[in-house]
């Protein structure tokens, strides 16, 4: 799997390229949850209900990630603190979002990535599968200056679905005003929920590989027409497919 492959197809200029968030817009992390929700509850809890209020939170978003990938069925943070019993207070949401902000930074090479899609006449758009609010991610990428980069996003906490469900890609077309799939690419690290997902809606797929890809995976998914291993080696393959 190394290096990237690359299938040029004919067809009309490309109109939008859309990306995944966690894992494509910001590097990979490996993130041990029990460990965060501890870090979280350990903050704003007594000593001895941390393990207990930390373990029925892991199980819950647990099961909503299950829901996600097996009925495309999405949920919100609110659900998840719903389905684990727990009433959060503002304090512990801020706290939440502290932890997880250093899997949050977007990776230096977008900024200058989604200013050449714009320069090219390319619309930019996000799609992801998250429990996150709108204004969480606005928020984090108002901070690392790309906001004003994007021409349209949807979070999968705002709609019933999430990839692969042909609406949520469907949804993101219509969020960048893309008319069709055909001259759309998807970018996004996972074989299933983005690359198989937006191939079945008949969007291009870059797929980013990296070490824990091969957990994603299963029997009999579509192949992308561009495997890359790092964010910054996209625009040869946009050009590439907008010139065609």
């Amino acid at each position: 799997m190394r290096g990237a492959r690359m299938v040029t197809i004919s067809g009309m200029a490309l109109q939008a390229v859309i990306f995944d968030w966690g894992g494509t817009l910001t590097p990979w992390h490996d993130v041990e949850l029990p460990d965060m929700w501890r870090a979280i509850c350990s903050a704003h809890l007594p000593p001895d209900s941390v393990e207990t209020v930390a373990t029925a939170l892991v199980e819950a978003e647990l099961e909503l990630w299950r829901r996600g990938a097996e009925e495309h069925s999405s949920a919100t943070l609110a659900d998840l603190f719903a389905l684990a019993g727990v009433e959060p207070t503002e304090a512990l949401l801020d706290t939440h979002f502290e932890t997880w902000t250093p899997h949050t930074w977007t990776d230096p090479a977008v900024p200058g990535l989604l200013a050449a899609l714009r320069e090219r006449g390319i619309k930019v758009g996000v799609l992801s599968n998250t429990m996150w609010s709108r204004e969480v991610h606005e928020r984090i990428f108002a901070r690392d200056d790309v906001l004003d980069l994007l021409d349209g996003a949807v979070y999968s906490s705002e709609i019933p679905w999430t990839k692969p469900h042909a609406e949520a890609f469907r949804a993101a077309m219509d969020a960048v005003g893309a008319t069709d799939p055909a001259s759309c690419v998807f970018v996004g690290d996972r074989p299933y929920d983005d690359i198989h997902g937006a191939k079945t809606v008949g969007l291009r797929a870059v797929q980013i590989w990296h070490q824990t890809t091969h957990a994603f995976t299963r029997p009999g998914l579509t192949p992308p027409d561009a495997l890359i291993r790092d964010i910054g080696e996209l625009l040869p393959h946009v050009e590439t497919w907008h010139a065609s």
